[in-house]
């Protein structure tokens, strides 16, 4: 795990104007020096003042933590120049198949050096197919002097790029761009909509005009036509190479699209979607425990987690290091859960537990680790928890990803359940019942929890006021999906916007529930859960890793028939059955509740002063009229719009610190 960024300007009519390689390589070191939180243990550049490109490097060493796996590394011809951010879990196998090809002479054992001699071997798209990892990468080709950069399949790792004052930069993060001498950073008015409906910034778009990222299993090259020509536009993936005349091509390695497309395997039974599921997964497993250095995981007690870590026991040779942060409020609080499933399982568990002072006292740091617009209030726990990690090991295996993959979110499982109870009312009585169920405040709705009989639904008024937006809907899953994932909806307040919203692509499979998880494994999983796990890992210098996300699971997961999914009214079942062979289920069934904090209620208490400030000035992009209007109605605890209004603070945090 590392930070990478470059850049390549425009090669002067004049020889004696060009940049020397002393100033181009000190921009370039300076973009990497705003990321050494990916990388304190080592800094790379190199330069080619002639051809006006650097490319730079800041190392967090996992795999061969010698000089050996420095960067930026050439391949063995030295045609190729490669910086790097991620990890090759096959390299070995990568390795093995380069030496059976002809002799290979290593340096070292980094997974780096794999990348470069098969990029020389295979080339590039073709080296990426054969990886089993994550990544983000730039290559820039001496010999066509073009830039190539790529992105790994599921987009856990980040990589921005876009052009400014006469030049070409990337890197890892915004910062990266942001400290290019000349780089104006000017906010894009219909982005920022869209992450006012999101609550994140959706790729290839990012907050900044003509700065863009690369979409995850995809390679964009920039030729010198392409750097030469300012874009306010990302190019477009796979459209017959139309941006062939701009000088920049975008194109796909590999397609979460196709892999849904190609289908399920109809001859799969019940116990073969379980053992096959299992397989793959420890295989995952196995892979990403290889480290040089302290490895660990981070678990929560509840199905995604707990698997990971049985697994993770199942194959270690001494026990695995787990981490849990734990809540003072009750309703929140995992700690205990986790607390069970590490001494069943015999691991080195550790759990901090935080008060609400100790949360809140991360908000201010926020704007700075997520370096654009992003509001999933869990990153604010996923922060603290990083920070606990980050004491013990360097290495964290995680459990995201498994609601995407086997139907694990409550939309996928009320969808349907909707449709059944609600299709049958006509559509004005439909939307009375919505009416009504909204009229009742969400901390009332979470009373009912308390009552003799009822039983325990963390976080019930949130899930009741979405399943209201639903009633008012038409009921077409498109509709359900935005009323139960997007905040402010159609009413977004920014001014003068042109809606960049993408008309979703024609799902692969017919069943609501899998149209569901096509639009979150593209859009919510990269573009909110993983940017937030990144940049809170990435803060303190620990690598996260994400088994469920190694492409061979996805695919397996897509062959899986979603009746083997979903069954007795419950996601995940697969992965139920697996963990069963290794934690009693007493142990981890319990309602699903999310690494949530009660965020809505101290905008009401402690953080209402703070929010105030914010909320308080005008904005010459936004419309103040309605997200107060949406402020008084949530401090007098009428509705529940702590969504919409953090995505707006956050917004403003941001937009303070820049």
């Amino acid at each position: 795990m590392c930070g990478i960024a470059g850049i390549w300007t425009q090669r002067p009519r004049r020889p004696d104007a060009a940049l020397t390689d002393v100033a181009l390589t000190n921009v370039a070191r300076g973009m990497a020096d705003a990321l050494a939180h990916r990388g304190p243990d080592d800094a790379g550049v190199w330069a080619d003042p002639d051809a006006g490109i650097a490319l730079s490097h800041r190392r967090l060493s996992i795999i061969d933590l010698s000089a050996a796996g420095h960067q930026p590394m050439p391949t063995p011809t030295g045609r190729h120049i490669l910086t790097y951010n991620g990890e090759i879990y096959n390299h070995r196998a990568l390795r093995a198949e380069l030496d059976a090809e002809s002799t290979t002479a290593w340096r070292g054992h980094s997974d780096t050096e794999t990348l470069v001699h098969a990029i020389a071997r295979w080339g590039l798209a073709d080296t990426l197919r054969r990886a089993v990892g994550m990544f983000a990468l730039a290559l820039w080709d001496r010999e066509t002097r073009t830039l190539s950069l790529a992105r790994d399949r599921i987009g856990e790792k980040p990589l921005y790029y876009g052009w400014s004052n006469g030049a070409v930069l990337f890197g890892s993060e915004l910062k990266a761009l942001r400290a290019a001498p000349g780089f104006a950073g000017v906010v894009d008015r219909d982005v920022l909509a869209l992450y006012l409906r999101h609550n994140c910034v959706p790729a290839p778009w990012s907050i900044f005009t003509g700065v863009f990222k690369v979409e995850p299993g995809t390679i964009v090259t920039i030729d010198e036509i392409g750097l030469s020509t300012l874009r306010s536009d990302p190019p477009d993936v796979d459209a017959a190479n139309a941006d062939d005349a701009a000088g920049v091509v975008c194109t796909r390695f590999w397609s979460l699209e196709q892999t849904i497309a190609d289908g399920v395997d109809p001859a799969m039974t019940a116990g073969e979607a379980v053992d096959r599921t299992h397989d793959v997964l420890r295989e995952a497993v196995s892979q990403q425990m290889v480290a040089d250095t302290a490895l660990g995981a981070f678990l929560s007690g509840g199905i995604d987690s707990s698997t990971i870590v049985a697994l993770m026991r199942d194959v270690a040779t001494a026990p695995v290091k787990t981490f849990t942060i734990g809540f003072a409020e009750s309703g929140f609080d995992e700690a205990p859960f986790a607390r069970a499933v590490a001494r069943h399982l015999g691991t080195d568990h550790a759990e901090l537990y935080v008060d609400a002072e100790t949360v809140r006292s991360v908000i201010p740091d926020l704007p700075v680790i997520y370096d654009e617009p992003f509001a999933d209030s869990s990153q604010l726990p996923t922060v603290l928890l990083s920070r606990l990690t980050r004491g013990s090991v360097t290495v964290a295996l995680s459990g995201d990803g498994a609601d995407e993959l086997f139907c694990g979110y409550n939309r996928y499982l009320v969808s349907r359940r909707l449709w059944t109870m609600a299709a049958s009312l006509p559509p004005p009585l439909r939307r009375r019942v919505g009416s009504a169920i909204s009229a009742v405040a969400p901390h009332r709705w979470d009373r009912l929890t308390a009552l003799p009989g009822i039983p325990s639904t963390p976080m019930l008024g949130d899930k009741m006021h979405k399943l209201a937006r639903m009633l008012h809907t038409p009921l077409a899953t498109r509709d359900i999906y935005r009323a139960s994932s997007e905040q402010w909806g159609d009413a977004i307040p920014v001014r003068g916007y042109h809606d960049l919203a993408r008309t979703a692509p024609a799902p692969a499979r017919t069943a609501p529930e899998e149209q569901m998880m096509q639009w979150d494994a593209t859009s919510y999983l990269p573009d909110d859960i993983l940017t937030k796990v990144d940049r809170a890992g990435m803060a303190v210098g620990l690598e996260t890793r994400m088994p469920f996300l190694d492409h061979r699971v996805v695919e397996q997961a897509w062959r899986t028939p979603l009746a083997f999914k979903k069954r007795g009214g419950q996601g995940k079942w697969p992965l139920r059955q697996i963990l069963y062979r290794y934690v009693p289920p007493a142990l981890v069934e319990r309602p699903k509740a999310g690494f949530a904090i009660p965020l809505g209620l101290w905008l009401r208490g402690p953080l209402r002063d703070w929010a105030e400030t914010l909320m308080a000035p005008d904005d010459a992009l936004l419309d103040m009229v309605p997200i107060r209007a949406r402020w008084v109605e949530h401090q007098a605890g009428t509705h529940d719009w702590t969504a919409s209004l953090w995505s707006v603070l956050m917004y403003r945090a941001w937009a303070a610190s820049c």
